[in-house]
């Protein structure tokens, strides 16, 4: 296992979707539990596979109370088959710095995936769980939570991330000096 570094808006590759997964082998495995090591020392509730640069259709969720680690829920394919309800909510991302915003999302979804050994799961979620799972399946799809909020909100985040873009570089500049 090792932990993955996390992609950070704006890099492409967050914006590109990902591809079925075909083959359920030891590298799948490998894959999932390095994407559920860098998940936990994020830390985080859940990570899409192109935020750690891979576009296979792989999230991992755990969004078990701190005390109660490790009940991890991983998801190959995975697709929202129906959604009901509707709640606002915060959420916040690991790929996208330092921001956090109310999104709307169904309150109740259906799910379709498959797991580790390739056999079909379907099951029902909501809450919090339903939320998370959500945002993740999005990342498969190349959107982020973002791309939810108006375009004025959108836009003050883009520039304020290409502000902090611009310090980080400059910072490294001085660095290397």
């Amino acid at each position: 296992m090792a932990i993955r570094e996390i992609i950070k808006y704006p890099d492409p590759l967050l914006r590109k979707k990902a591809s079925p997964i075909t083959e359920f082998n030891a590298e799948l495995k490998e894959l999932v539990a390095d994407m559920a090591e860098t998940m936990y020392a994020a830390p985080g509730v859940g990570l899409a596979a192109n935020q750690i640069g891979v576009l296979l259709q792989i999230v991992v969720i755990d969004v078990s109370p701190k005390d109660d680690k490790n009940k991890l829920i991983p998801l190959i394919n995975p697709e929202i088959l129906e959604g009901e309800g509707s709640v606002i909510d915060e959420e916040g991302c690991l790929s996208v710095v330092d921001y956090a915003a109310n999104v709307e999302r169904f309150s109740q979804i259906k799910v379709c995936a498959r797991d580790l050994e390739g056999r079909e799961i379907e099951f029902e979620a909501d809450g919090w769980f339903a939320r998370v799972i959500q945002h993740e399946v999005d990342h498969l799809n190349g959107k982020l939570f973002i791309d939810h909020l108006s375009s004025l909100k959108r836009a003050l985040y883009k520039k304020k991330r290409k502000k902090q873009l611009l310090i980080e570089e400059q910072e490294r500049a001085e660095n290397n000096d």
